[in-house]
């Protein structure tokens, strides 16, 4: 079965999309307007989701040897971000004082805590990332801030697969269970649960949504009423919840409530419109980014925390667009050139973990 490029594509772009997202939030919060740091958010996470949908089986062993790759290849890297962030302190503390340590850390947006400034590595950090609960990489903020994608995609794809295995007849039974509990969450929010419950909900959705679309093309005629009912529901949400939720829309991303999740729709309906009628004939730098999509993930969360250095000491010599584009160039140069790196020394890794059970089993 040829692969289909146009998810390599919509993927590539949809990592694209997050490492913007992540350099307004990020370091953007120096000097980017409110406005376009909200913008950015039109095409969002959501469309991961969606393409996880769209590829996603019935395939049981396959699917979960697939989530023990992506947890290998995840532990990989954390291990690599521990001692990435150790000896920075290290080297901080040889050649720099305390107090300018933590003075770098209140710069750059860390909740770094002067009291844990150590020589000794903090090994109890290294098991919870392990296990997904994501503490602070102080030197590399950004990436915990980013992981929190990786913990409910882990969750999602379990519970997906589980019910395209169990229940394939009964699918729009479950998407109707998801679509009440989000509404219920949202009407009552007294009863939206904490954790990742509220998350799974909404996701799940897109998700099982994305299924049902396999394979199917929105009639040419459908467009403009699924276009006009974006319209409507975003207009509807700025009279009931006011102009100023505009500038709340990422507050509502988590756990993701109706704002946001209106906000959503726009960039949901734009990749099914495109599935199965954009054609993506030939392999490109976006396909190439799709298909290592794992990997920028990962490397932009580096990435996005490194253009800290450059933020501060360029934010007054240029108007804001110029260095937001300068910057988020720059970003996306820095994470292809560590997704590189980091893939490489996943394959080290794994040739590691190779070694060591050849020599167990001898």
């Amino acid at each position: 079965m040829n692969r289909d490029l146009y998810i390599d594509f919509a993927k590539g772009l949809a990592t694209l999309s997050i490492i913007f997202i992540h350099t307004a939030f990020w370091s953007g919060q120096f000097y980017i307007i409110p406005e376009v740091r909200v913008f950015s958010l039109v095409f969002d996470v959501a469309l991961f989701y969606a393409l996880s949908g769209i590829t996603s089986g019935s395939n049981i062993e396959k699917t979960f040897y697939r989530l023990l790759k992506l947890q290998i290849t995840y532990m990989i890297f954390v291990t690599l971000l521990f001692f990435l962030d150790y000896f920075f302190k290290i080297f901080g503390l040889a050649f720099f004082s305390l107090e300018w340590l933590q003075n770098f850390y209140s710069t750059f947006g860390s909740k770094y805590s002067a009291t844990s400034i150590s020589t000794t590595p903090q090994w109890q950090n290294l098991g919870n990332w392990y296990l997904h609960e994501y503490s602070n990489a102080d030197t590399f903020p950004v990436v915990m801030g980013s992981f929190w994608y990786l913990k409910v995609y882990f969750i999602l794809t379990v519970f997906g697969v589980l019910i395209l295995k169990f229940f394939p007849k009964h699918i729009n039974w479950f998407i109707g269970i998801c679509i009440a509990l989000t509404l219920i969450f949202n009407i009552f929010p007294q009863f939206y649960p904490s954790g990742q419950v509220g998350y799974i909900a909404f996701y799940m959705t897109v998700f099982l949504v994305a299924h049902q679309m396999r394979g199917k093309k929105i009639p040419a005629k459908a467009i403009p009423v699924l276009y006009g009912l974006v319209a409507v529901v975003l207009i509807w949400m700025f009279w009931y919840f006011g102009n100023e939720i505009f500038f709340k829309i990422n507050k509502q991303k988590f756990p993701p409530k109706a704002p946001y999740i209106i906000w959503t729709l726009f960039s949901l309906t734009t990749l099914f419109v495109f599935y199965n009628r954009l054609k993506i004939t030939k392999e490109n730098l976006i396909t190439y980014i799709g298909k290592n999509a794992i990997f920028f993930y990962f490397g932009q969360g580096i990435s996005s925390s490194l253009v800290y250095f450059l933020v501060v000491p360029m934010k007054e010599t240029m108007p804001w667009w110029i260095l937001m584009i300068l910057i988020y160039i720059i970003n996306v140069f820095l994470a292809f050139f560590i997704a590189e790196g980091l893939k490489k020394f996943d394959g080290f890794g794994w040739k590691m973990l190779e070694f060591l059970r050849k020599k167990t089993a001898s």
